[in-house]
């Protein structure tokens, strides 16, 4: 019959599972596992079967497997050696093998000079010449050792020197500006605003002396004195231009001079940081405007160079930029015939009085139409007039490029080179100067003057910028000069029409344009009201006045 054989059942009062391991369990260690372990290979006495780290614990166990069975070498530091790694000290003459044979060739000149003065009675003595030789070798000898043990010093303090200072913003950026937008020239760069039509002439004022051609003949070799010529420039900004406010009322929506239009449509050029001020007037008009007491109608010098003007001094970047504004100012009066005089229908709006004093300089006011609405009117000069070979007159800009020391920014030695090599010195400016000869091609190009006369005036010393001469001169048409220097002016033209564009999305108010002095960037900042204005100074000036009082009797008190 069948039968039943109940288990062995083990009763475990304080916890789960059996209460003894089986007999044939007893004497084997126990090992953790996974069931999700993989099955590697049966032995892997080498362990370097998995050379790539991402598979080196592809077989491992999750709880840490090979623990039971692994072997510790304990007890085995009888065969232990302190190894010696101290270096062996070398005898001098491997030390310093250099200067061991420096003093060992020297031992040995100066013992063929012994022999060579006298000591032999069969050589022959030295001659001039071979005395003149030896002495040249021992120069240069010299020249080499010198160089050799300071060439490391002096590449520290070159490396020193070629450390860029960080540059200030034209203007201190106040906690309250908010930054409405940021522009990089990156960006800028690439925009284009192609088929602008011709300006219109809305009025034209002042008076312009005619151009001396005999300063097309000054040379290197017959140079010019530069004088100083007492004459009053006028460079008032757009909001106090009489003519300007008067157009404001009948047409334009966007108001400016060439001055501040040349800065925005050059600005990728440009590294030092600059501010102009837009005001958002009314329902559509805009102006743009320069800060009082600024530094705006400074020329630059060097500015684009790879190693830009940073010493103190004489050629600090601020003496340099008064001492090119004072040559500029100058020339473009020097070059001008006095006597007979081209006159517009209108006189200079800012004389009052006899105009005597006053700079050579015809206004002419033009309105160019950019699309969408927006009507630019501008106020552009011309600095002479040129008469031609068939007795019609041209308008001309006068400016002037200076040297102030050859030596620096990798310049060109003017008097050597200017004569013979007049290319390369235009283009050494053109590589150190790009900001400032595209702005002043562009300003010609606004104007719409026929030519550009670039005069090369260079300091009488290097050490003096007072005194300056006038070595050279040269003409330009605009148009294909603005095509030498690569100033594509469709890239101008989208530049200001993406300026203008973001200034008239914003609210009414007044906002600051600021390039930043250490970035390729610009940035368009709401000022707070009341910011850059006089009536601003006015109510500081007496709240100052009414503290002073105030102390004053409570001291009195």
């Amino acid at each position: 019959m069948a039968k039943f054989i109940p288990p062995t059942i083990q009763d475990n009062p304080d916890g789960w599972g059996p209460m003894d391991l089986p007999e044939k369990f007893k004497d084997m260690p126990y090992q953790p596992f996974s069931k999700g372990d993989r099955l590697g290979k049966v032995s892997d006495w080498s362990g370097n079967t998995y050379q790539d780290r991402r598979y080196m614990n592809k077989y491992n166990s999750q709880f840490g497997g090979g623990s039971q069975y692994s072997y510790f070498h304990d007890e085995d530091e009888s065969t232990f050696q302190l190894v010696d790694n101290t270096k062996i000290q070398k005898p001098a003459y491997q030390r310093n093998r250099f200067r061991f044979n420096q003093i060992r060739n020297r031992q040995m000149q100066q013992r063929q000079q012994r022999e060579a003065g006298g000591g032999s009675l069969n050589q022959k003595p030295l001659t001039k010449l071979e005395k003149r030789k030896e002495r040249e070798r021992q120069r240069l000898q010299r020249n080499m050792q010198k160089q050799y043990g300071q060439s490391r010093f002096r590449y520290r303090e070159k490396q020193l020197q070629n450390q860029q200072k960080r540059r200030d913003a034209s203007v201190n950026v106040a906690e309250t500006w908010e930054v409405v937008e940021e522009m990089d020239f990156n960006r800028l760069s690439k925009l284009k605003l192609p088929e602008i039509a011709e300006p219109e002439d809305l009025y034209k004022c002042g008076e312009l002396l005619f151009y001396d051609k005999t300063y097309d003949r000054v040379s290197v070799k017959a140079e010019k004195s530069l004088k100083r010529i007492n004459k009053e420039f006028h460079k008032v900004t757009t909001t106090d231009d009489p003519i300007i406010r008067r157009l404001a009322k009948s047409s334009g929506t966007v108001f400016a001079t060439d001055a501040i239009l040349a800065t925005i449509m050059c600005c990728t050029r440009s590294q030092y940081s600059w501010d102009i001020i837009a005001q958002r007037v009314g329902r559509n008009k805009l102006f743009f405007d320069k800060r009082d007491d600024s530094a705006f109608d400074l020329l630059t010098v060097s500015e684009t160079a790879n190693e830009p003007p940073q010493d103190e001094g004489l050629n600090a970047p601020h003496n340099l930029s008064m001492e090119a504004t004072y040559i500029n100012h100058n020339f473009s009066q020097q070059v001008l015939k006095p006597g007979d005089k081209h006159k517009f229908e209108k006189s200079n709006p800012f004389v009052q009085g006899d105009s005597g004093n006053i700079a050579s300089v015809g206004y002419r006011y033009r309105k160019w139409n950019l699309g969408n609405n927006i009507e630019l009117v501008a106020r552009t000069e011309h600095d002479a007039v040129i008469s031609t070979s068939s007795g019609d007159i041209s308008f001309i800009n006068v400016k002037a490029l200076n040297e102030w020391d050859h030596r620096c920014c990798n310049g060109v030695e003017w008097r050597r080179k200017l004569d013979s090599q007049r290319g390369s010195v235009l283009a050494t400016e053109l590589k150190n100067n790009s900001c400032k000869l595209a702005k002043w091609t562009m300003c010609a190009l606004l104007a719409g003057s026929e030519y550009l006369k670039m005069g090369y005036v260079s300091r009488y010393s290097i050490q003096d910028s007072s005194r300056h001469v006038v070595i050279g001169t040269q003409q330009f048409i605009p148009k294909e000069f603005a095509n030498q220097i690569n100033l594509s002016v469709v890239n101008a033209w989208g530049i200001l029409r993406c300026v203008i564009d973001l200034c008239m999305k914003q609210p009414e108010g007044k906002y600051l344009i600021l390039k930043d002095p250490n970035k390729p960037v610009i940035r368009l900042y709401k000022l707070p009201e009341g910011t850059f204005s006089a009536d601003e100074e006015e109510s500081s000036d007496e709240e100052d006045d009414e503290e002073e009082t105030e102390s004053e009797d409570e001291g009195e008190k």
